[in-house]
């Protein structure tokens, strides 16, 4: 199995993105999802993951994390919850080949208004997708263990997220991030953003500017452009349609990493 390239920078909320093979609905079943969740929370324990959120769909998942500073940290993570996902599904329904795709998409995302977006962003992907009418109907989200915490296996920190975000408490936070779903659902913007699944970093114009400072050669041809509401730095695209659709939109290969780490034809 390929290495990932490393470059998480300390102190960033990353938002990763890993599709199913050849978009494969491998996690239809919530008991299938669960089982993903279980290992995020082993990988907690284990490494001490700071989980910001998650939303687990029936063939892709998002996950957005932050990094404290630990080497590794992250990629041994989703390297520990996808590969332990992908072998019991395999070993249970006797199937063998890939369970995932074999490359995941990390983007930076700075911790003030933008973080707000991308949270909201994957708490709705599974209303883009059609399957339900509000997050709180979908039980393999953040959004959903925000609002009905849980006694065992609690995977979102949600002080640390308060904190990046500004605000107060927890509490402060649910009453926030409840508000912007509600908002975000009565303006109708429910549509894909390609900004948090296809960049190196989004945020303003001076955070993605030291985020490709910071990744020096690393970053060779990569060019700030301004988005909606926000600046991003890009990638050189490739052709990546013939294994996710026209759908994913480009892709590139310099900030995809290497490892066999869903959408019910949803987004990114």
């Amino acid at each position: 199995m390929a290495r990932a390239k490393r470059h998480y920078l300390p102190g960033y909320a990353w938002h990763i993105t890993h599709r199913c093979h050849k978009r494969e609905l491998l996690l239809k079943f919530a008991k299938d999802r669960r089982r993903w969740l279980r290992w995020l929370f082993e990988a907690k324990k284990r490494y001490g993951l700071c989980i910001l959120n998650y939303t687990v769909t029936c063939n892709h998942v998002h996950l957005l994390v932050l990094d404290c500073g630990e080497r590794d940290v992250i990629p041994r993570s989703v390297q520990l919850v996808a590969g332990r996902t992908g072998q019991e599904y395999n070993r249970r329904k006797g199937r063998k080949g890939a369970f995932w795709e074999d490359r995941y998409h990390a983007t930076a995302v700075e911790t003030n208004e933008h973080l707000a977006r991308c949270i909201v962003y994957m708490d709705l992907n599974m209303v883009r997708a059609g399957v339900v009418g509000h997050p709180g109907e979908w039980s393999e989200c953040g959004f959903e263990e925000m609002r009905r915490p849980r006694e065992r296996y609690t995977l979102t920190d949600c002080r640390r997220l308060a904190e990046l975000l500004g605000l107060s408490s927890p509490d402060a936070l649910r009453s926030c991030r409840e508000g912007w779903v509600e908002e975000r659902l009565g303006s109708g913007k429910i549509v894909r953003d390609g900004i948090w699944t296809e960049s190196v970093a989004v945020g303003s114009e001076g955070f993605v500017a030291k985020v490709k400072e910071r990744l020096g050669s690393r970053a060779k041809g990569r060019r700030i452009d301004e988005a909606d509401e926000a600046f991003q730095l890009r990638e050189p695209a490739f052709p990546y349609a013939g294994v996710s659709g026209g759908e994913n939109g480009p892709l590139s290969l310099e900030n995809l990493y290497f490892w066999n780490i869903c959408r019910v034809e949803s987004d990114g």
